[in-house]
């Protein structure tokens, strides 16, 4: 290319910018990288603009979150779930479970517990929903609810954080490592299983979890039944 036209192409008009440019770049970034990582400088250097184009559609990198939030819980599918109460309670736990874990910066971003998509509450309603349904009072299905919720953020938090610090280092974890060390004098119930602790660890009982909360929190048998 010749050095004038290259030069032509550097001092011409930048890109022009929308808000749905904006929060597509922003979804891209924060699905490889993670929320820590998404700045208005990252995001305007991702999109070949300056960093105060970007506030002429958004006031801070909150309302980017939260306008990226809503346009994924709007696309997130809404499944047909069961009639019954403890059915459909458990479908929509994994249901939702597995949506954030195909977008882990969600989660990052919801832990905060202020900035959330009002899209995203037709999960809560269902869940409520049923356990009020099954025989709770409202105040009883918000704790049905949020003992759900935080089995939820805890795990994939968990899950997503160990990855990316493996991906990070690649050096092994060190409690793995002290447990796979262990004998059977100190701790000898967890000895019996030291030199599989790290596949034990890892192996995804998200459903099997979900699972037994429910059977707790909705028993198969109410005790209005057994009287």
């Amino acid at each position: 290319m010749p050095a004038g036209e290259a030069r032509a192409k550097a001092i011409g008009r930048p890109p022009r910018l929308t808000l749905e440019g904006i929060i597509a770049a922003a979804d891209r970034i924060l699905q490889a990288e993670g929320s820590a990582k998404l700045s208005m400088r990252r995001l305007a250097n991702e999109l070949g603009s300056a960093p105060m184009a970007l506030y002429y559609h958004v006031r801070d990198k909150d309302e980017l979150l939260l306008r990226v939030l809503e346009t994924s819980a709007q696309r997130m599918p809404r499944p047909e779930l069961p009639d019954d109460p403890r059915e459909r309670l458990l479908a929509a736990a994994i249901t939702l479970y597995d949506l954030l874990a195909e977008r882990p910066w969600v989660v990052e971003v919801l832990t905060g517990d202020d900035l959330f998509a009002p899209s995203g509450l037709w999960f809560v309603e269902v869940m409520i929903g049923a356990a009020v349904d099954y025989g709770h009072s409202h105040e009883e299905a918000v704790y049905v609810y949020r003992t759900i919720w935080y089995y939820i953020v805890g795990d994939l938090t968990i899950r997503v954080t160990s990855r990316r610090r493996r991906t990070t280092t690649g050096a092994p974890v060190y409690r793995d490592k002290v447990i796979s060390d262990l004998t059977n004098g100190t701790y000898p119930q967890i000895a019996v299983v030291a030199d599989h602790w790290a596949e034990l660890t890892a192996r995804d009982t998200h459903r099997q979890g979900l699972t037994a909360i429910v059977e707790g929190l909705l028993p198969a048998v109410r005790r209005g039944d057994a009287e």
